[in-house]
């Protein structure tokens, strides 16, 4: 249960119908100080935005170039809330009848976002709403964003403006309204907290009368933090195979260049119980990949008594046949602890050998500079250990170029250390300012000098390829994606490597056997070889004409035969 204070505020809804009393001369508080209404009416809504994605800052880069699949909602019910305040402008009947609207929902940043806009796309869907991705479509925009680097907020603002113009009501989410909710772009605009998600319905039908509400609260149990809303809630997956399953949320760490604490806060877990619970559920729905995530998944638990190898340990006990775990991004001093464990579990057969690592610089003084509580030693002690113990494991890294009292020196042992390790996957970033950070406040690096080096080790890196070798080699690929030119269908080897296979839809959500015949900078291709559906898996459709012509051969053949 929330703490007593929020659980008070809560009013009970009818399905589609709000009938509660306002004071429409003063703002009402609700939930604590973070959690308002505002009278507003000043948002006149209702039609498109194009936005480019970014790359995900948590994620494998060539995710990004991955078309989703076909939505799935999930069935789990939930209960529902709602607030209301000031009457909205004059539109049109069926624009004000909540569960009729189209909503168009945009995500930027890390997996955690979009599960977060997931579970935020379920309910609105359970609630009757059309979740469309269609922009144009839409009568609510619901934008999700990211804090961590300047284009992600540049392009929420953007989206913003462009939904402000073209009449939609736009509702935001996520880390930058979270952290900074006062930004005078945000104005006037309804915002849902990172650990409010399971409130949106109630922010939604508010926004449509025209009130701006501004649910900001932490969630908590005895004056505890806790994880975020409810993992039961039910979802909208964009891809159908996968689900994402936050463990954690917030971390431990005061990074000096980093916003997300501003948002996320301190670390609270999930209990290990309400996780299996979502894994298993997640299983029953047909997902083939669950992936972990959180701003750092080696921290899960110790604020709650437990560990992230505990929680692994149990996870890999559910996951059925043919389905696979990826593990999200971890910080450094969580893992080195534990390396043995993690060894174990990245060996498990249901499990990626894929650990994302960050390290962001190859210098001690500007890891120092930048609050990373750890050395170039621990960091090369964690590779080095991995890939002795799980050979062939892939290590994803982040690199940050020009953080300010970056000297030349400090910049080229970080290329030094990309050349020792060659890093198959590397997520290479200029330094940007974050408003109330830190650094923001340290003196800069001259922007040609951070350009500059960014180019540097960006074509270093596109320079060497990792997968050549794997060329003639046989795999065992789980196929969940599609690409981005549609013309194959994506999946991924033991080591998380993206491996193009033929569209056939038989191989979708299934694991098949490869032969690696091509490889780039990131892909391998794959052709069939043994698909382990087998004659047994495939459909009528495709049995019966085989059946039918083999059975028209013989009879031709014995009649030729008695002539």
């Amino acid at each position: 249960m929330e703490s007593k204070s929020q659980s008070n505020r809560i009013v009970k809804r009818r399905p589609h119908v709000t009938n509660l009393f306002i004071n429409f001369k003063k703002k009402k508080k609700m939930g604590g100080p973070d959690n308002e209404i505002q009278t507003s009416g000043s948002i006149n809504s209702l039609d498109s935005c194009q936005t480019e994605d970014i790359d995900d800052i948590e994620d494998l880069a060539q995710l990004a170039e991955i078309s989703r699949l076909a939505q799935k909602k999930t069935s789990r019910p939930v209960p529902k809330v709602v607030r209301k305040n000031e009457a909205g402008p004059t539109i049109v009947a069926d624009s004000i009848i909540p569960g009729t609207q189209n909503v168009y929902v945009k995500t930027w940043g890390c997996a955690h976002n979009s599960s977060d806009s997931e579970y935020m796309a379920g309910l609105l869907n359970e609630e009757g709403y059309n979740i469309t991705d269609d922009e144009s479509l839409a009568h609510i925009w619901l934008l999700n964003s990211c804090t961590v680097k300047n284009p992600a907020e540049d392009h929420f603002r953007n989206a913003i403006e462009e939904g402000r113009r073209k009449g939609k009501y736009v509702v935001v989410a996520g880390c930058v309204s979270q952290a900074a909710p006062k930004t005078p772009y945000l104005q006037g605009l309804s915002i849902i907290g990172v650990q409010q998600i399971d409130r949106v319905v109630e922010v939604v039908e508010e926004t449509l009368k025209g009130n701006s509400v501004q649910l900001l609260g932490t969630k908590k149990v005895s004056g505890k933090k806790l994880g975020g809303a409810s993992l039961q809630l039910p979802k909208v997956r964009r891809n159908e195979l996968i689900e994402i399953i936050p463990i954690n949320t917030g971390c431990l760490n005061h990074c000096t260049y980093c916003k997300t604490q501003h948002a996320r806060g301190k670390l609270g877990s999930y209990p290990v119980k309400e996780i299996l619970q979502r894994a298993e559920q997640a299983f029953s729905e047909g997902v083939k990949e669950i992936w972990l995530t959180s701003e750092d998944t080696g921290a899960y638990g110790r604020d709650i008594g437990e560990s992230l190898p505990n929680l692994l340990y149990q996870l890999v006990e559910v996951i059925p046949e043919n389905c696979m775990l990826r593990l999200g991004m971890t910080n450094p001093p969580y893992i080195l602890e534990h390396l043995e464990d993690m060894a174990n579990i990245l060996s498990h057969p249901r499990v990626y050998s894929f650990l994302h690592v960050p390290v962001q610089s190859g210098s001690d003084y500007v890891l120092g500079e930048m609050k990373r509580e750890y050395c170039i030693d621990d960091f090369k002690m964690v590779v080095d250990f991995l890939r002795k113990k799980v050979p062939g494991i892939t290590i994803a890294t982040d690199i940050i170029c020009g953080f300010p009292t970056e000297t030349s020196e400090d910049f080229l042992e970080t290329v030094k250390l990309v050349k020792e390790y060659h890093f198959p996957v590397l997520y290479i970033n200029q330094f940007f300012p974050r408003p109330g950070t830190p650094a923001a406040l340290m003196k800069r690096v001259p922007g040609q000098e951070v350009k500059q080096r960014t180019k540097m080790l960006s074509e270093y890196f596109q320079s060497y390829t990792c997968y050549d070798k794997e060329i003639g080699s046989v795999q065992q690929v789980l196929v969940t994606e599609v690409s981005h030119d549609k013309k194959h269908f994506v999946g991924h080897n033991k080591f998380y490597e993206q491996v193009l296979v033929p569209k056939d839809e038989e191989f979708l959500g299934k694991t098949i056997t490869v032969k690696i015949t091509k490889t780039g900078k990131h892909y391998l291709m794959g052709e069939p070889i043994i698909p382990e559906m087998e004659f047994k898996t495939l459909n009528s459709n495709r049995i019966l004409p085989f059946i039918v012509i083999s059975i028209l051969v013989l009879f031709i053949s014995v009649v030729i035969s008695m002539r």
